[in-house]
Protein backbone atom coordinates (compact mmCIF):
# COMPACT_ATOMS: atom_id res chain seq x y z
CA UNK A 1 0.00 0.00 0.00
CA UNK A 2 1.62 3.54 -0.61
CA UNK A 3 1.73 6.24 1.88
CA UNK A 4 -1.57 7.89 0.91
CA UNK A 5 -3.83 4.46 1.79
CA UNK A 6 -1.54 3.55 4.66
CA UNK A 7 -2.26 6.95 6.04
CA UNK A 8 -6.24 6.53 5.57
CA UNK A 9 -6.01 2.81 6.87
CA UNK A 10 -4.37 4.12 10.28
CA UNK A 11 -6.77 7.10 10.83
CA UNK A 12 -9.79 5.13 10.54
CA UNK A 13 -8.96 1.67 12.18
CA UNK A 14 -8.22 3.71 15.85
CA UNK A 15 -12.33 4.96 16.17
CA UNK A 16 -13.58 1.72 14.06
CA UNK A 17 -11.87 -1.52 14.72
CA UNK A 18 -14.14 -1.57 17.67
CA UNK A 19 -17.47 -0.91 15.45
CA UNK A 20 -16.55 -3.50 13.12
CA UNK A 21 -16.02 -6.31 16.13
CA UNK A 22 -19.45 -5.09 17.28
CA UNK A 23 -21.72 -5.79 14.22
CA UNK A 24 -20.15 -8.58 13.07
CA UNK A 25 -20.39 -10.01 16.73
CA UNK A 26 -24.32 -8.76 17.25
CA UNK A 27 -25.09 -9.35 13.97
CA UNK A 28 -25.09 -12.92 14.28
CA UNK A 29 -27.06 -13.14 17.67
CA UNK A 30 -29.86 -10.37 17.38
CA UNK A 31 -33.18 -11.37 17.26
CA UNK A 32 -35.24 -11.03 14.26
CA UNK A 33 -38.31 -10.12 14.13
CA UNK A 34 -40.73 -12.60 12.46
CA UNK A 35 -44.71 -12.06 10.78
CA UNK A 36 -46.77 -13.02 14.33
CA UNK A 37 -43.27 -12.71 17.00
CA UNK A 38 -42.83 -9.15 17.11
CA UNK A 39 -39.15 -7.97 18.28
CA UNK A 40 -38.87 -5.67 21.07
CA UNK A 41 -36.21 -3.05 21.54
CA UNK A 42 -34.57 0.86 21.09
CA UNK A 43 -35.01 2.76 17.96
CA UNK A 44 -32.98 5.69 17.09
CA UNK A 45 -32.69 7.41 13.98
CA UNK A 46 -30.98 9.10 11.25
CA UNK A 47 -31.11 12.11 8.96
CA UNK A 48 -29.03 15.35 7.93
CA UNK A 49 -25.89 13.58 7.88
CA UNK A 50 -26.85 10.54 5.94
CA UNK A 51 -29.16 12.69 3.71
CA UNK A 52 -28.46 11.97 -0.49
CA UNK A 53 -25.92 9.20 0.47
CA UNK A 54 -26.33 5.35 -0.73
CA UNK A 55 -27.90 3.44 1.75
CA UNK A 56 -27.25 -0.97 1.95
CA UNK A 57 -29.71 -1.50 -0.79
CA UNK A 58 -28.26 0.84 -3.17
CA UNK A 59 -30.96 3.18 -3.12
CA UNK A 60 -30.33 7.03 -1.97
CA UNK A 61 -31.19 7.60 1.86
CA UNK A 62 -34.21 10.22 1.92
CA UNK A 63 -34.16 11.21 5.40
CA UNK A 64 -38.48 12.42 4.50
CA UNK A 65 -39.18 8.91 3.30
CA UNK A 66 -40.61 6.39 5.72
CA UNK A 67 -37.74 3.92 5.48
CA UNK A 68 -35.60 2.39 8.24
CA UNK A 69 -32.41 0.01 9.19
CA UNK A 70 -32.35 -3.31 10.91
CA UNK A 71 -29.61 -5.54 11.53
CA UNK A 72 -30.47 -8.74 10.21
CA UNK A 73 -34.28 -7.98 8.57
CA UNK A 74 -33.71 -8.95 4.63
CA UNK A 75 -33.64 -5.36 2.47
CA UNK A 76 -37.27 -4.97 1.64
CA UNK A 77 -39.31 -5.79 4.50
CA UNK A 78 -41.85 -3.30 5.25
CA UNK A 79 -42.04 -3.53 9.34
CA UNK A 80 -44.32 -1.57 11.71
CA UNK A 81 -42.90 -0.05 14.64
CA UNK A 82 -44.87 1.07 17.24
CA UNK A 83 -42.94 3.70 20.02
CA UNK A 84 -44.45 2.17 23.42
CA UNK A 85 -44.39 5.14 25.02
CA UNK A 86 -46.79 7.15 23.31
CA UNK A 87 -48.93 4.31 21.14
CA UNK A 88 -48.03 5.89 17.80
CA UNK A 89 -47.14 4.08 14.75
CA UNK A 90 -45.73 3.70 11.68
CA UNK A 91 -44.99 1.47 8.80
CA UNK A 92 -41.49 1.24 7.43
CA UNK A 93 -39.18 -0.23 4.56
CA UNK A 94 -36.40 -1.82 5.59
CA UNK A 95 -33.83 -0.22 2.78
CA UNK A 96 -30.38 -0.61 5.29
CA UNK A 97 -28.03 -1.95 7.53
CA UNK A 98 -27.87 -0.24 11.18
CA UNK A 99 -27.56 0.32 13.79
CA UNK A 100 -24.24 0.36 14.59
CA UNK A 101 -24.64 0.90 18.24
CA UNK A 102 -24.94 -1.89 21.09
CA UNK A 103 -28.43 -2.77 22.18
CA UNK A 104 -30.04 -0.52 19.96
CA UNK A 105 -33.24 -2.17 17.48
CA UNK A 106 -33.60 -0.14 14.57
CA UNK A 107 -32.86 3.13 13.30
CA UNK A 108 -35.56 4.91 11.68
CA UNK A 109 -35.50 8.11 8.67
CA UNK A 110 -36.22 11.42 10.47
CA UNK A 111 -39.73 11.32 8.92
CA UNK A 112 -40.67 7.98 10.74
CA UNK A 113 -38.93 8.97 13.97
CA UNK A 114 -40.75 12.28 13.64
CA UNK A 115 -44.39 10.45 13.30
CA UNK A 116 -43.55 8.27 16.35
CA UNK A 117 -42.01 11.09 18.57
CA UNK A 118 -38.68 9.39 19.02
CA UNK A 119 -36.65 12.68 17.28
CA UNK A 120 -37.12 14.91 20.01
CA UNK A 121 -35.38 12.04 23.06
CA UNK A 122 -33.47 10.73 20.37
CA UNK A 123 -34.20 6.84 21.17
CA UNK A 124 -37.12 4.86 22.51
CA UNK A 125 -38.64 1.66 23.50
CA UNK A 126 -40.19 0.16 20.50
CA UNK A 127 -42.15 -2.86 19.32
CA UNK A 128 -41.33 -3.81 15.34
CA UNK A 129 -43.68 -5.96 13.56
CA UNK A 130 -43.16 -7.82 10.08
CA UNK A 131 -46.14 -7.29 7.76
CA UNK A 132 -45.01 -7.89 4.50
CA UNK A 133 -41.75 -9.86 3.40
CA UNK A 134 -39.84 -8.94 -0.09
CA UNK A 135 -40.61 -10.57 -3.13
CA UNK A 136 -38.03 -14.15 -3.21
CA UNK A 137 -38.29 -14.22 0.35
CA UNK A 138 -34.79 -13.53 1.67
CA UNK A 139 -32.93 -14.39 -1.23
CA UNK A 140 -32.68 -10.95 -2.95
CA UNK A 141 -28.67 -10.26 -1.42
CA UNK A 142 -25.34 -11.48 -1.06
CA UNK A 143 -23.22 -10.90 1.68
CA UNK A 144 -19.68 -9.03 1.34
CA UNK A 145 -17.13 -7.42 4.13
CA UNK A 146 -16.68 -3.64 3.40
CA UNK A 147 -13.30 -1.99 4.33
CA UNK A 148 -13.50 1.16 2.72
CA UNK A 149 -15.12 3.53 0.82
CA UNK A 150 -13.25 6.54 -0.95
CA UNK A 151 -14.01 9.73 -3.34
CA UNK A 152 -10.87 9.17 -6.07
CA UNK A 153 -10.34 5.57 -7.59
CA UNK A 154 -7.21 5.62 -7.50
CA UNK A 155 -7.13 5.31 -3.50
CA UNK A 156 -9.98 2.25 -3.34
CA UNK A 157 -7.56 0.49 -6.17
CA UNK A 158 -4.39 1.06 -3.71
CA UNK A 159 -6.28 -0.56 -1.18
CA UNK A 160 -7.57 -3.23 -3.42
CA UNK A 161 -4.05 -3.49 -4.15
CA UNK A 162 -2.19 -4.23 -1.22
CA UNK A 163 -4.75 -6.78 -0.47
CA UNK A 164 -5.09 -8.87 -3.92
CA UNK A 165 -2.01 -11.10 -2.61
CA UNK A 166 -3.84 -12.16 -0.19
CA UNK A 167 -7.52 -11.88 -0.95
CA UNK A 168 -8.31 -13.22 -4.76
CA UNK A 169 -12.35 -11.75 -4.02
CA UNK A 170 -11.31 -8.24 -3.19
CA UNK A 171 -13.09 -5.93 -5.63
CA UNK A 172 -14.19 -2.10 -6.24
CA UNK A 173 -17.90 -1.50 -6.11
CA UNK A 174 -18.94 2.01 -7.26
CA UNK A 175 -21.94 3.44 -6.23
CA UNK A 176 -23.51 6.93 -6.87
CA UNK A 177 -25.05 9.05 -4.09
CA UNK A 178 -26.82 11.99 -6.37
CA UNK A 179 -23.52 13.75 -7.91
CA UNK A 180 -21.05 12.13 -6.11
CA UNK A 181 -20.00 8.79 -7.44
CA UNK A 182 -17.83 6.93 -4.41
CA UNK A 183 -15.44 3.69 -4.85
CA UNK A 184 -16.44 0.94 -1.98
CA UNK A 185 -13.44 -1.71 -1.19
CA UNK A 186 -15.35 -4.73 -0.67
CA UNK A 187 -14.06 -8.53 -0.03
CA UNK A 188 -17.02 -11.41 -1.12
CA UNK A 189 -19.59 -11.68 -2.00
CA UNK A 190 -20.49 -14.65 0.26
CA UNK A 191 -23.65 -16.50 -0.02
CA UNK A 192 -24.20 -17.28 4.04
CA UNK A 193 -23.70 -14.42 6.53
CA UNK A 194 -21.61 -15.97 8.69
CA UNK A 195 -19.20 -16.59 6.30
CA UNK A 196 -18.91 -12.74 5.73
CA UNK A 197 -18.99 -12.57 9.50
CA UNK A 198 -15.76 -14.67 9.80
CA UNK A 199 -13.79 -12.68 7.18
CA UNK A 200 -14.67 -9.44 8.63
CA UNK A 201 -13.36 -10.48 12.13
CA UNK A 202 -10.34 -12.01 10.25
CA UNK A 203 -9.60 -8.14 8.62
CA UNK A 204 -10.40 -6.20 11.60
CA UNK A 205 -7.73 -8.31 13.66
CA UNK A 206 -4.77 -7.22 10.90
CA UNK A 207 -6.29 -3.82 11.31
CA UNK A 208 -9.25 -3.08 8.79
CA UNK A 209 -12.44 -1.29 10.09
CA UNK A 210 -13.81 -4.63 8.42
CA UNK A 211 -18.32 -4.05 8.12
CA UNK A 212 -20.32 -6.76 6.85
CA UNK A 213 -22.82 -5.12 4.81
CA UNK A 214 -24.83 -6.78 1.77
CA UNK A 215 -25.21 -6.00 -1.87
CA UNK A 216 -28.47 -6.56 -4.16
CA UNK A 217 -28.70 -9.83 -6.53
CA UNK A 218 -28.12 -8.79 -10.01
Amino acid sequence: MDHEAAGVRAAVHASLIGLALVVAGCAAHAPMPEPGHPQTGIASWYGPGFHGHATTSGEIYNAYDLTAAHPRLPLGTRARVTNLETGRAVDVRINDRGPFVKDRAIDLSYAAAQKIGVVGPGTAPVRIEVIERPPGDFTHVKYCVQIGSFGEHEKADALRANLAPTYDDVYISPVRARADLFYRVRVGPYAERRDAERRAVELSTIGFPAVVTEEPLR
